[in-house]
């Protein structure tokens, strides 16, 4: 027990301490702050037809629950899915392999670990939540069990679920982060699938938050006397709310099978997480070794000693940038798998034939964020691979190699959009040729700026894939690439941005050379 409680401490406290845990943990609380909307706001969160309900501590409890309930769960994942990959990476997952510490004993750590993290956000988004209850109050007294309530039985069962399966992902997957992106998106989508209302559908209902809209859909219904299907909205919703009308709702009474099922959800993922633990490596990954390099090693000393210095051709400086540019340009090339650039030459037809309309709201955010790992390691490279002292050396860095990455980067997301390019200018849309290529420099500059400052790759991870889920969804607030129809000072305000984003990301560079 102490080495388990030692596994989770340590674990707990490296990622708490991190700078991108400060950065997630404030993005958090911005997102909860938009929860619940101010009481004159021009969009809303959960919408049942035309009604919302009033502010009281039921509302406030069951709206916040359930959105962090969903929400969380799903940026959560990509937060937390990162602890077996920073052990293997930092060798401490080899030295604890040695030891005499079980599989399970150790994924059930990194869970906890997990979970811990999960927590500490879902606190300050409580505690946000509580002072929006108290900023907007309308005269409704506050009460804690029904604020708590919807917390204990519908969030906290789900952020445990998303612990485990981070792990699960993660120590099957370790090697293919886009794998573990993609995949749990799939999951996440298959989780939030609505079923027919059915007593079985709030059992097996991981995020609990069917059975909650299930009652304010029949509340509303008592009040407007519909025996017809109400609308219901969950997200953010930007149509117009202003004739939203008002209901009090005034919590529910959970059946006992419904709590029991969210325990049972619980030690089904811990049973889940025992039953797969004999499979986990230890961190004894065998690596491929290409003919190439069994040449190489195969190479005997009498043939070194046959090598001429002489005959070797002579050095030669090279201050242009287009020899960097050409090896930043193959290094994203030949990032990850091989057959991913299947999938990408896909998502460049699919762009093509496509209707104009679903190649652009639609698969190019898809196909553009299948380059997340690439994108991701614009700026960081040099500093996972410890290079960065040797790197940072060369002649001018931030004119030569900062450049020569961001312009890598550009040149790559300009080249998948090229068949939207030339159906754009077919139709004469080039407001939308810009904003795509607007778009482009801001993506990348968002991964350039967010490597310079925290160092890693996660942070862009989960706020590309926010972006894109965004963007599937028809969020047009968050549409970076001109995808959906805008004000005219849009393509002015995303300029802007990208130059703020480019200023601040040189100058967090240029500080590391002084």
């Amino acid at each position: 027990m102490k080495s388990l409680i030692t596994i989770v401490k340590s674990d707990y406290l490296q990622r708490t301490r991190s700078y991108a845990f400060l950065i997630t943990l404030c993005a958090s609380l911005a997102i909860a702050y938009i929860f619940v909307p101010p009481l004159n706001a021009g969009y809303s969160t959960i919408r049942i037809s035309d009604y919302v309900g009033v502010y009281n501590s039921a509302w406030f409890g069951y709206v916040t629950a359930i959105m962090t309930s969903i929400f969380l769960s799903l940026i959560g994942f990509y937060l937390v899915n990162s602890g077996i990959k920073t052990d293997y990476d930092t060798k401490v997952g080899q030295i604890i392999a040695t030891t005499s510490i079980k599989n399970f004993k150790y994924l059930i750590a990194k869970a906890f670990s997990n979970f811990l993290v999960l927590l500490t956000i879902l606190l300050a988004v409580i505690l946000m939540s509580v002072l929006l209850f108290f900023l907007y109050n309308t005269g409704h007294p506050f009460e804690p069990l029904q604020f708590i309530k919807p917390y204990v039985l519908i969030t906290i069962p789900a952020l445990f679920v998303i612990a485990i399966l981070a792990v699960l992902f993660e120590f099957f997957l370790l090697k293919y982060s886009i794998l573990q992106n993609i995949g749990f998106f799939f999951l996440f989508s298959v989780f939030l699938v609505n079923t027919p209302k059915t007593e079985s559908q709030y059992i097996l209902d991981v995020f609990g938050s069917k059975i909650v809209m299930d009652q304010l859909e029949e509340q509303v219904r008592k009040i407007t006397h519909s025996e017809e299907e109400m609308a219901m909205n969950i997200g953010f919703n930007f149509t117009e709310v202003k004739n939203t009308k008002t209901f009090e709702f005034n919590g529910i009474d959970f059946p006992t099978s419904f709590i029991v099922s969210r325990f049972g959800w619980m030690a089904f993922a811990v049973l889940l997480l025992f039953a797969a633990a004999p499979l986990f490596h230890r961190f004894n990954l065998r690596e491929r070794v290409s003919i190439r390099k069994s040449k190489i090693m195969s190479t005997t000393t009498s043939d070194l000693k046959t090598i001429s210095l002489s005959s070797l051709p002579s050095p030669e400086i090279n201050y242009s940038i287009f020899p960097l540019i050409k090896a930043e340009c193959l290094l994203l090339f030949r990032k990850g798998k091989r057959w991913l650039w299947i999938v990408n030459i896909i998502g460049v037809v699919l762009l093509a034939v496509l209707p104009l309309k679903v190649a652009h709201q639609m698969v190019l955010p898809i196909l553009w964020f299948l380059q997340v790992s690439r994108l991701s390691s614009l700026t960081t490279k040099e500093s996972i691979h410890k290079v960065d002292t040797f790197a940072f050396t060369s002649y001018k860095p931030l004119g030569r190699l900062l450049a020569s990455q961001l312009f890598a980067g550009v040149l790559l997301m300009l080249t998948l959009a090229l068949p939207l390019f030339i159906r754009l200018g077919i139709s004469l849309d080039y407001t939308g040729i810009v904003a795509v290529i607007l778009g482009t420099f801001f993506i990348v500059l968002l991964a350039a700026t967010l490597g310079v400052i925290t160092k890693a790759k996660k942070l862009f991870e989960v706020l590309f894939f926010m972006l894109a889920y965004a963007n599937i969804n028809g969020i047009v607030v968050l549409d970076y690439f001109g995808g959906f129809e805008h004000q005219a000072f849009y393509l002015a305000w995303l300029g802007v941005l990208i130059v703020f984003l480019g200023g601040v990301c040189f100058l967090f560079r240029g500080r590391e050379f002084v």
